[in-house]
């Protein structure tokens, strides 16, 4: 785990994270969460919906987002603010999911970054959004 202070960070900076995803994880999320949506736990189910097969919680995804920024960057220390979200498609199992996170402002007096986020499987963008974060800093 790294920390990247309030004081190092640079508009453009970009970290990310990759995972699979795999059959625990989702009933895992499903446990932790009490979101036991049949598209994502039964298979005959969700053949017969619009995915025509299982897929990841949208959450599950997002929380990949916050990798990010609690241990990369700003990482250890990082206070999460706020995260808006847009999930543009689903994520099934078994697929790698990439979680990037690109510094767009710097508010110094309050020692907060605002990222971009988005999170691919492929050349495929799966998640977009915005966080903001309370940064480490030094002082």
């Amino acid at each position: 785990m790294a920390t990247v202070y309030f004081e190092d960070i640079k508009i453009g900076d970009v970290a990310e994270y990759g995972k699979t995803i795999t059959e625990a994880d989702v009933l895992l999320f499903s446990a932790v969460s009490g979101d036991n949506n049949p598209v994502h736990l039964n298979q005959v189910y969700a053949e017969q919906s619009a995915f025509k097969t299982r897929i990841a919680h949208g959450m599950l995804t997002a929380s990949l987002i916050s990798t990010v920024v609690g241990t990369r960057l700003p990482g250890e220390g990082t206070i999460y603010l706020s995260q808006s979200t847009r999930f543009k498609a689903p994520v099934q199992l078994g697929d790698t999911v990439v979680a990037r996170a690109t510094v767009v402002e710097l508010i110094p007096e309050k020692k907060r970054v605002r990222f971009a986020t988005q999170c691919t499987v492929g050349d495929k963008v799966v998640l977009e959004g915005e966080s903001l974060v309370l940064a480490p800093s030094r002082a």
